[in-house]
């Protein structure tokens, strides 16, 4: 009884955390993504933070740290701003029954999101972002990513240690290198094109279903630190916050959340490597009374930039390692193994001319244990997850630096993606045993990404 008690303590403090973020968000009223408002916090141009958003820049990586609070600029408006993002979507093979539901099987145009944000300083060393988005494709209106964080910096005998805390809704939102999960290439995808079954935990799968705390140091502009604690929040709160839980996983407990990294530079080139990861007991299905599962996800990761005046070049890379141990999902008939494991790669290089055109490659792997209660027959014949494939994606943004003269913070980006799967749910050819190839996924995406 004295146990259920404490239980419950702690389930109302998580849920009393998770309401005080949606308040403090209301009432201060973006994601990193070159949101307009931060430019006009800050008096700098989209690309003093961001290299082809939304990766970050030395300075925007300090200003995330910062807790959102750069001053400089004297705009006056309030701090927000919004997002549209109009596409086109083609596959290479239409998909049977729709795309998506009231869509159909293929070449579909799309108004697909609006996102509301509020961001910045709200004291000398409070600040956030605080996203909301109408989802046009699913019909659904929610919160998204949200970060509301407290940062200090002291001088140590001439050395700068800085400090902070995050309030957020994601493992890896409060990462400020663009190698993680969270944001990670390709920046945005198609909603209408088929997706590999697999995935590793950190990899989004908790996102906006849970509150952390986290807790960071930056010592000398050179070595990082972060730890943090992340539970899922009520089936109650969730659909109040706009997330449908009925088809997701919930943790028993809290999840232990970690990050490392170092960064030295000179002159216009940083180089970064490190490693984060995520520790989760986990209950699938939400369903109670089969125990849990435990996952283990552990991630290195390294990103080298060189930014100069014209021409700025990027690499990112990342590789997971999950280890699961299925005690539930084998319970339930979830899972025919007793454990399995998935491995992810994922690779990117592009290149940006004076901010202004750019071009990007990336490639993806994800392997895993054979299991045919998890991976088939449906979706692989094989019973195996692994999937292999190349993203490319040419980008023009004329407004960079300044957009035009009756609203200088619009930001606009064209993109035009195209996916291609050299391997789908465990194989090249009829990976459904329905004769579909991995390459029937291939899929060409146009869209048009306008921030105001």
């Amino acid at each position: 009884m004295a146990k259920a008690a404490h239980r419950g303590v702690q389930t109302a403090r998580y849920e009393f955390l998770a309401h005080l973020l949606i308040v403090l968000g209301l009432m201060s009223a973006g994601t990193a993504q070159a949101v307009p408002l931060y430019a006009r916090q800050t008096g700098q141009q989209c690309a003093a933070c961001h290299n082809g958003f939304p990766e970050l820049t030395p300075y925007g990586r300090l200003f995330k740290l910062n807790g959102y609070t750069f001053k400089g600029g004297d705009s006056g408006l309030p701090p927000i701003a919004a997002m549209t993002i109009f596409s086109f979507t083609h596959t290479e093979a239409p998909q049977a029954g729709g795309a998506a539901p009231h869509y159909a099987a293929n070449d579909n145009p799309a108004f697909e999101v609006f996102s509301l944000f509020y961001g910045g300083a709200i004291t000398d060393n409070i600040g956030m972002f605080g996203q909301v988005t109408y989802d046009n494709v699913a019909g659904r209106l929610g919160w998204d990513n949200t970060d509301i964080r407290w940062a200090k910096a002291f001088d140590l005998d001439g050395t700068e240690l800085l400090t902070g805390v995050s309030l957020n809704n994601n493992p890896t939102l409060t990462d400020v290198w663009n190698t993680t999960p969270a944001f990670r290439f390709p920046w945005q995808s198609s909603p209408f094109g088929p997706t590999p079954a697999a995935a590793t935990l950190i990899e989004g799968a908790l996102a906006q279903e849970v509150i952390g705390t986290n807790t960071y140091a930056y010592w000398d502009r050179l070595l990082y630190g972060e730890v943090g604690l992340y539970r899922t929040l009520s089936d109650r709160t969730l659909t109040t916050l706009g997330v449908d839980p009925t088809s997701s996983s919930s943790t028993k407990g809290v999840a232990p959340y970690w990050r490392f990294a170092v960064e030295p530079k000179w002159g216009p080139n940083s180089l970064e490597f490190g490693t984060f990861g995520l520790a989760a007991s986990v209950i699938p299905g939400r369903v109670t009374g089969f125990g849990t599962d435990h996952t283990v996800d552990i991630g290195f990761d390294s990103q080298y930039q060189y930014l100069a005046e014209d021409n700025t070049v990027s690499l990112q890379g990342s590789y997971i390692i999950e280890n699961d141990s299925l005690g539930s999902s084998f319970a339930q008939g979830l899972a025919s193994n007793g454990r399995d494991h998935i491995r992810s790669l994922n690779l990117k290089s592009s290149y940006w001319y004076q901010q202004t055109y750019g071009a990007t490659v990336g490639y993806f792997r994800v392997d895993g244990t054979s299991d045919a209660n998890l991976w088939g027959p449906s979706p692989s014949i094989t019973n195996s997850p692994n999937s292999a494939g190349w993203v490319g994606e040419a980008d023009y943004m004329p407004f960079n630096y300044g957009g035009p003269s009756f609203w200088p913070w619009l930001n606009l980006k064209l993109a035009l993606q195209y996916v291609h799967y050299d391997k789908f749910n465990g194989s090249s050819t009829n990976f459904d045993g329905a004769g579909t190839d991995a390459h029937a996924n291939d899929t060409l995406y146009a869209f048009v990404w306008l921030a105001y």
